[in-house]
């Protein structure tokens, strides 16, 4: 252990735990700020992070102190690191640590689970008993997965490529034919993402874009684009034939996906808008199909963002929800009559998924036709949800 980078680590902690940042732009900051840091270096800053920030409470119990030193020393204890003279803190000493280990299997889920005592209590009363295995799974770290894009290369010329150019090995996944995993720890580096062959995408979220079923030629609009990840799926399962339309709130967002689009050769079927109060009424009833992937919790995703448990509460989850509900309402006008419609969120909340579409259908003029549900629990990857519906 070095003294530097283990500053540096309770530094990016303690700005994500007091003061609210994300987690992962801490982070990229700080590798950008220092950029002597090696590989190993980035590697223990990048472990002690995230782990700190996902197995908080866990570590709090194990050190007996809710201060960012002492959740380090506990979690260093844990990575097989003896702690040196130097790393001073307040709590329980590293025998107390390895004794109290033996004790936090009989502590509260909140506390073993490491997660606060409302998203818990939530989360039983929305998943009864699978909260549980749901739970223990976005506790766990995740593999990197890559869509392949058609457009410029098929999934076997892809593992060719990353092996030969990059010595990177990438399986293949059963049952998705575009989606590869790479093995577990590994990534790619930024000279891969720009090529524009494969695209990084969880696996669950491979599986929303094809429910849309799109046809070359056909009109699509995807309403909450962003970057763009399902925007570039889409224009691959139409074969760059067709018009998307990607839209969004964020310009700076929908600047990024011009250029992937462009890197991923679908600018040809793709094209950008930001939203207006004018957009509903430009395109009414104009789309075959329509993607809302909404604005949601994120606690699908809780493998890659532990920090959100930490950072969402209450009032912002009925807020979400009640955006959830607005976008129904108001973005599916723009879907023609006998038009796909497909609602997705990155959430394992009923209350944010099935909940919303049958309101859809109760109170407007749809039915269900296909509905998704990728659990942590069952797959491995991020939780999704995704229901495909067909307009009157």
């Amino acid at each position: 252990m070095h003294r530097i980078l283990a500053k540096a680590a309770a530094d990016i902690i303690q700005s994500s735990l007091n003061e609210g940042k994300v987690l992962d732009h801490a982070l990229a900051k700080a590798f950008e700020a220092n950029p002597k840091w090696g590989k190993r270096d980035r590697s223990f800053i990048a472990e002690t992070v995230f782990e700190v920030i996902r197995w908080r409470r866990a570590l709090q119990f194990l050190v007996e102190s809710e201060e960012v030193p002492a959740l380090c020393a506990a979690q260093w204890i844990r990575m097989g690191f003896e702690l040196p003279d130097w790393w001073k803190y307040a709590g329980a000493t590293s025998d107390e640590i390895h004794t109290r280990e033996a004790l936090l299997a009989e502590q509260p889920r909140a506390i073993r689970e490491s997660i606060p005592d409302w998203l818990d209590a939530l989360g039983a009363e929305e998943l009864g008993e699978a909260w549980d295995a749901e739970l223990t799974a976005l506790n766990q770290r995740t593999r990197v997965y890559l869509r392949v894009n058609t457009l410029k290369t098929s999934p076997s010329a892809a593992i060719t490529w990353l092996a030969s150019e990059y010595h990177i090995t990438a399986e293949a996944v059963e049952g998705l034919p575009n989606t590869l995993a790479l093995l577990p720890g590994k990534t790619i580096p930024k000279s891969v993402r720009m090529d524009g062959r494969v695209e990084i995408q969880d696996a669950g979220s491979q599986m929303i874009a094809p429910l849309l079923k799109p046809q070359a030629g056909e009109f699509v609009i995807d309403t909450c684009a962003g970057a763009g990840g399902k925007t570039l799926q889409l224009a691959a399962l139409m074969q760059n034939e067709g018009r998307i339309i990607a839209m969004d709130i964020h310009s700076r967002k929908l600047q990024e996906l011009e250029r992937r689009a462009n890197r991923a050769k679908a600018s040809k079927s793709i094209e950008t808008q930001v939203i207006t109060p004018d957009t509903i009424d430009t395109y009414r009833e104009a789309a075959d199909c329509l993607l809302i992937d909404s604005p949601c919790s994120g606690l699908g995703t809780l493998k890659r963002q532990p920090d959100l448990k930490w950072r969402l509460t209450a009032d912002q989850l009925q807020r979400v929800r009640a955006t959830q509900a607005e976008l129904l309402a108001s973005y599916t006008q723009m879907l023609k009559p006998g038009g796909r419609l497909v609602y997705a969120t990155c959430s394992v909340l009923p209350s944010e998924n099935r909940a919303a579409v049958d309101r859809l259908i109760t109170e407007g003029n749809f039915s269900l036709v296909e509905e998704c549900i990728v659990s942590p629990a069952a797959t491995g990857y991020d939780g999704f949800y995704a229901a495909a519906l067909v307009k009157a």
